[in-house]
């Protein structure tokens, strides 16, 4: 393109109407269009599309989520300016193309023999050669079969005494402007047929509008549904194990659109395959696809980057959720101390009231129900503890090299080793209250090792987009939590906390010393009361704040000097640790247990469990739930589409791929001879003038033009009696142009 066309001429007497065709078809505009269409693609690359409103209000806010929204920046490909822009783009290179494209056919059909004996003369790169006893029909006819040799396609013409041989090659890198500026109208057409504006359409003309809310699909009335011939369209579709589906969800700005497919796909397995470290190595689905109209069953595998296309339709392996895997649980009372556990289930995707067994009573369960959400049964995690050691703040220490070498270097290495391990299944859901309020959990089925301690991880979180925090119940000596669920609920027992106190005064202080003896003992009561969360003082408090650490930290900050602050604490830590020793043997001769004998592990697990009962006044869930066993049933999400416009991309692409070929692989070269017989007498010898010329003149024409040259004279037997005139370079340059062109102004 150029900024001034000089092709097809404007039959066109209004100035305002030639002046737009004028800017439509410039290079200027097209460039400016492109421009504004590539930052466009980049923020919709950037920026996740058409997902659902409050997505974006969670990312950036309710303001810049306003603004970015009536920018349409959450569906730029099917924005209304987006669209405009791309019509412009079609409408100014096709205008360009329609102006200059028969100019430049022409222009390469044309063999350029109107050129004389002077503009000859005149050319940059030239030669000239004198025979003698040489007639010009035997000359023509020697540089007729050299020029073919050359690769040239020539004509001869005989005009005022003299014969002139008019040689091209390369004529073919004017297709390729042609081509590379079609080719992006094609692309963007393509583009066009693929989008979302036969779907706009469709809802302007025939009153589709998404569905908000949910519902069966069977019963979505057809206001919300577009037919199975619907041109273009890109969905998601969820598919359980043993089940089908028939229609797909199209995702739109503020609902969603059903999909009818002319044809049903039933999932019989999915298949996922695991590396030894338990990353996933496979998916794949097994599918047969049930034709509506026939009734022919195909079956099919698809794995990703492996769709299978059927009537125009393809099915892409996207990725997997859950089908609906049914889970057996214990379900672990986390207040009080009488109530027993008791089973409970439930399937992924349901959800289920927490009923307690008869005769049982737990505070705050009344009103709860358990949503549950998902369930993996593969998690693969770093369980490295790393070279570093961290603080109570979890701050890790790090010598000076280690912190060089894991900001330096390769952006692929770490200074912390991964050490990837599967740690068994887990279960994710909901406990949400009889006022509307969840709170979200994620449970682990099986102990994993942390710091070199088998832990039960319990996550908690309450705000989707939070992080979990995780409650680490020690297991005991047989993989269980049932030690610890003992010991907690031994806590909530004033019995069993008097007794306990009364056990580690006995065990501490001498029977002749009665008087430190009880005092231990009232000691040792307070902090096991207050840790427990059962003193007086503590009930207005905030539930978090009632017992645990927290509650013997606010007792220390409330009733010791701050100088003696320090000293407190170590010793009432003390008494608790002593002190829940005894809780625990005291709850397990309830059991019906043996009493332990004092040991590093015992030891290790009293302080673990202790720990881990102060974390549990932040849970918030009145129970704990422990996945037993389950029944997996996986799902497959497929994506599926019908893009007619992808083979015209594809024709788009090969015509790119093919002008830009052209364009800088394929260089025009034109050839002349004049052949003139010397004193105008048939038999006395004859002059030869040798002229070249090309579009862009480099090294390598330079090169071939010598060559060319010593092949003429080769061929002639003859030496040329003059080389190159460069006196006067910009009119050899002019004379090269006209001659070049046929004596009009060049095309774009």
């Amino acid at each position: 393109m150029s900024v001034t066309t000089q092709g097809l001429q404007l039959n066109v007497r209004q100035k305002a109407v030639r002046s737009a065709i004028e800017l439509l078809s410039s290079m200027r505009f097209a460039i400016a269009l492109l421009v504004v269409l590539a930052i466009a693609s980049i923020i919709g690359t950037v920026l996740t599309q058409d997902d659902p409103y409050p997505n974006y209000v969670n990312q950036f806010g309710p303001f810049w989520a306003d603004i970015f929204r009536s920018l349409s920046l959450y569906t730029v490909y099917s924005a209304w300016w987006f669209m405009t822009i791309l019509g412009f783009l079609v409408v100014s290179i096709s205008l360009c193309v329609i102006r200059n494209g028969p100019k430049m056919i022409a222009d390469m059909k044309s063999w350029k023999d109107k050129v004389r004996e002077g503009s000859l003369r005149a050319f940059h790169h030239k030669g000239e050669f004198a025979l003698d006893g040489a007639t010009r029909e035997h000359t023509a006819a020697t540089l007729s079969k050299l020029a073919g040799r050359l690769g040239y396609r020539f004509v001869t013409r005989e005009t005022d005494g003299a014969t002139l041989i008019a040689a091209k090659r390369g004529a073919l890198t004017k297709i390729g402007y042609i081509f590379a500026h079609l080719a992006i109208v094609v692309i963007c057409i393509g583009g066009l047929l693929d989008s979302n504006l036969p779907i706009k359409f469709q809802m302007w003309l025939f009153d589709k509008s998404p569905i908000r809310s949910n519902a069966v699909i069977n019963d979505i009335s057809a206001e919300h549904r577009l037919s199975a011939s619907n041109p273009t369209f890109r969905g998601y579709a969820w598919v359980p194990e043993g089940q089908f589906v028939s229609t797909a969800i199209l995702n739109q700005p503020d609902g969603s659109l059903i999909q009818d497919l002319p044809f049903s796909i039933q999932l019989n397995k999915f298949i996922v395959d695991y590396y030894s470290t338990g990353m996933p190595k496979l998916f794949a689905s097994d599918i047969v696809v049930i034709d509506h109209q026939t009734g022919k069953r195909i079956p099919a595998r698809i794995e990703v980057n492996e769709p299978f296309t059927y009537d125009g339709v393809s099915i892409y392996q996207s990725s997997f959720q859950d089908g609906g895997s049914q889970m057996q649980m214990t379900a672990w009372p986390m207040n009080g101390a009488s109530a027993k556990s008791f089973p409970f289930g439930g399937t992924i995707g349901n959800s289920a009231p927490l009923k307690l067994p008869a005769g049982q009573s737990v505070p705050g369960v009344d009103g709860q129900t358990i949503e549950f959400a998902d369930f993996r049964a593969i998690n693969v995690e770093n369980i490295s503890n790393g070279s570093g050691q961290t603080d109570a703040r979890g701050v890790a220490h790090q010598t000076l090299k280690e912190a060089f070498d894991e900001r330096l270097g390769s952006g692929a290495k770490s200074s912390k080793p991964l050490d990837l391990h599967n740690v068994g299944p887990s279960v994710q859901y909901k406990v949400r209250d009889k006022d509307g309020q969840a709170r979200e959990y994620n449970n682990y089925m099986l102990p994993v090792d942390v710091n070199g301690e088998r832990m039960f991880l319990a996550g908690m979180r309450e705000n989707p987009d939070d992080p979990f925090r995780y409650l680490r119940i020690p297991a005991d000596s047989g993989g269980t939590m049932k030690e610890w669920m003992m010991l907690r609920a031994a806590y909530e027992d004033p019995a069993l906390r008097a007794q306990a106190a009364h056990r580690f005064a006995l065990r501490s202080v001498p029977e002749a010393n009665r008087e430190l003896q009880q005092h231990l003992e009232d000691s040792a009561l307070r902090v096991l009361t207050l840790f427990a969360g059962a003193d007086d003082s503590t009930q207005a408090a905030p539930k978090a704040q009632q017992g645990g650490f927290q509650a013997v930290a606010a007792f220390i900050d409330k009733s010791v000097p701050k100088d003696q602050q320090e000293k407190a604490a170590g010793l009432l830590l003390r008494m608790l640790e002593g002190a829940t020793w005894d809780l625990w043997q005291l709850a397990r001769e309830q059991a019906g247990e043996p009493d332990l004998k004092p040991d590093a592990d015992s030891a290790r697990f009293v302080q673990d469990a202790i720990n881990a009962v102060s974390d549990s006044f932040l849970y918030g869930s009145p129970v704990y739930l422990q996945l037993d066993s389950f029944k997996q049933v996986q799902a497959s999400v497929f994506q599926l589409t019908r893009a007619p416009g992808k083979k015209v991309v594809y024709l788009g692409s090969l015509l790119l791929v093919l002008g830009i070929f052209s364009m800088f692989y394929v260089r025009e070269r034109r050839l002349w001879f004049w052949l003139k017989d010397r004193n105008g007498e048939a038999g006395g010898g004859v002059n030869v003038i040798m002229a070249m010329s090309t579009a862009r003149r480099t090294l390598d024409f330079e090169k071939e033009f010598a060559r060319t040259r010593e092949a003429v004279a080769r061929a002639l037997g003859a030496k040329a009696q003059a080389a190159e005139d460069s006196a006067d370079a910009d009119a050899h340059a002019k004379a090269d142009r006209n001659a070049n062109e046929g004596g009009t102004d060049r095309a774009p």
